[in-house]
């Protein structure tokens, strides 16, 4: 008597029957793997949903008011906004009638009503709005940081970032309108995995672009600010660190999605740039203030033996002190601006201290 194949209960196969009558048989491994998947995405986007919203509120709650009106604001805090009403409807696509587990197996989507439709064609929206707000906040920093250079060197860096800038959006924004045509018609006349595979690339390759400029740029600037001894922990190292950060991590997640089997990890890129640069805002704008609050105060006998002599003092810049502002022209006057004291340096030299005040006024 032949030996009788062994039966492995979790391995069996059960069916399902559609409404035509049809039988569809499914495996416990295929059904597992799909729950599977369902769950880590959802927790994915999830993650994403949460951390947005925390850094939002955050925002929101330290930025100043003056502050407020200022577009690096308005184009960050729109960009989170953003990212969590893409995690929102991401998150209800897998606990909507689309994840179901006879729709997915029989594809038959009769059930899914017109709002459903609505809601996922509005998650490729907002992904090519959220990537063109991204772009927007890194051509906008990457303008600021480079306030110094030659004319000459500006326009070489800002006509390259525009046009990667722009060769990311376009791809996106092609991938997003075959996206919206194949979830209406529930088709597509061709693979989708190039576009999006060029879209992911494109992408990672603009982001790291900006953050390499970025961080090339400050980092010259720090270096020379410690050959002129100003080398204490301050806003520029913030924004180098933090421009250091938002070029690693992203490329790293740019580069697992083709390496680990992760459910949607690409999403993850634009998530942490979005979160990213207003900590980096943050944290920056925190260091100054706290710079400003350690200036020494002159006392009434310091202001007393100001208005009797012409001399200046390190404190004290004619009738104006150093905590209030200064105008353009005592600036050009006495080489003086409200955030660095009063220095023999060259007219060369100032540019070093023009990165600062330009990323904080931005």
């Amino acid at each position: 008597m032949a030996d009788q194949p062994v039966f492995d209960p979790f391995s069996q196969t059960f069916t399902l029957i559609s409404g035509d009558g049809m039988a569809i048989n499914i495996t416990i491994p295929e059904l597992d793997a799909f729950i599977l998947y369902s769950v880590q995405i959802s927790i994915n986007h999830a993650a994403q949903l949460g951390a947005s919203l925390i850094i939002l509120i955050v925002l929101l709650l330290l930025t100043k008011l003056d502050k407020r009106k200022t577009p690096i604001f308005i184009i960050n805090s729109t960009a989170l906004i953003l990212n969590v009403l893409r995690s929102l409807l991401q998150c209800l696509y897998f606990t909507g009638p689309f994840s179901e587990t006879y729709a997915y197996f029989s594809l038959d989507y009769s059930r899914v009503t017109r709002s459903d439709y609505a809601s996922q064609v509005t998650i490729t929206v907002l992904m090519w709005l959220l990537l063109l707000f991204v772009e927007a906040s890194l051509l906008l920093q990457i303008r600021v940081v480079c306030v110094t250079l030659l004319d000459f060197y500006k326009r070489i860096i800002y006509a390259l970032s525009t046009c990667i800038a722009g060769l990311a959006v376009a791809f996106r924004l092609a991938l997003s309108i075959e996206n919206a045509k194949y979830i209406v018609a529930l088709e597509s006349q061709f693979s989708l995995h190039w576009l999006a595979s060029a879209a992911n690339i494109t992408t990672s390759v603009s982001i790291c672009w900006f953050s390499l400029v970025f961080v090339v740029k400050l980092g010259l600037a720090l270096n020379q600010r410690k050959k002129l001894n100003v080398g204490s922990f301050g806003p520029m190292q913030i924004i180098f660190i933090m421009g250091c950060q938002t070029l690693i991590i992203p490329a790293i997640f740019s580069v697992i999605e083709y390496f680990v089997p992760l459910p949607s990890i690409d999403s993850n890129v634009l998530t942490l740039v979005t979160i990213f640069l207003p900590l980096s805002s943050l944290w920056a704008s925190a260091s100054v203030d706290n710079l400003r609050r350690d200036l020494p105060k002159p006392d009434n006998h310091g202001k007393l033996l100001s208005r009797n002599s012409t001399a200046t003092t390190g404190l004290l810049i004619g009738e104006k002190f150093l905590s209030d502002p200064l105008t353009s022209s005592e600036s050009a006057t006495t080489g003086t601006s409200r955030s660095n004291p009063p220095s023999p340096i060259s007219t060369h030299d100032k540019h070093l201290y023009a990165d600062l005040e330009a990323q904080h006024k931005a």
